[in-house]
């Protein structure tokens, strides 16, 4: 039987491979592949670059994690994730898939991702900004109480207009009051006190149980 090249660490057929390009995510993995590109998740070309695929990656501390996403994902995910001993990570990527490459055109531009009026579309769905606090964000505590305080987005990969842009999203879609905080000279997302228990009541019903403890 024809193989292609090696796509997802693996040889496959290209007729599995054809057919799977052509299966279309649901509307749930379309807003978990949101908040995967918001947060940690990047969107890779193939080996010809004509396509490109979801590349996931997290610590082993938070590898159940990862399973989950490989869970959701695991039609187009064709190997199993494998180790990188020098980061202590475990990694998975999906096959390159034409949604995909649409989706790198809204959330990237010169190779960087950028905050567009695509990316903003996606953030009425409360499972994106689940996500994206998953991969990226934390609780805030109080030193002197150790309370909860509040919460960050890190969201430092964005310069510091592309924050300001997302807090007014924050703020017109959810009634979230955030502000943005400097942080060894870049910016990230705080969601003050006064909107923590709101915050939880929107993302809560979509934290996966193993990362819980990052609402405190």
């Amino acid at each position: 039987m024809k193989t292609i090249p090696r796509e997802a660490r693996r040889v496959t057929y290209s007729s599995k491979i054809r057919v799977l390009k052509t299966i279309p995510f649901n509307e749930v993995q379309r807003a978990i592949i949101a908040g995967c590109v918001l947060g940690d998740g990047y969107l890779e070309s193939n080996w010809s670059k004509t396509n490109y695929r979801l590349n996931l990656s997290h610590s082993s501390e938070q590898k159940e994690y990862l399973l989950w996403k490989i869970s959701i994902f695991r039609k187009w995910i064709i190997s199993e994730p494998y180790y990188h001993k020098g980061t202590n990570s475990f990694r998975a990527r999906t096959i390159s898939h034409p949604e995909l490459t649409l989706l790198r055109q809204v959330f990237y531009r010169d190779g960087k991702k950028t905050i567009t009026d695509g990316v903003l579309k996606f953030l009425n769905n409360p499972q994106v900004i689940a996500v994206w606090f998953m991969d990226d964000g934390n609780v805030v505590r109080t030193k002197h109480d150790n309370h909860i305080h509040g919460y960050h987005l890190n969201t430092q990969s964005f310069s510091e207009n592309e924050n300001e842009i997302l807090k007014c999203a924050l703020n017109k879609i959810y009634g979230l009051k955030c502000t943005v905080q400097n942080n060894h000279g870049y910016c990230r997302i705080f969601i003050r006190a006064q909107s923590r228990e709101k915050f939880r009541t929107i993302i809560g019903g979509f934290i996966v149980p193993s990362m819980r403890y990052k609402l405190g």
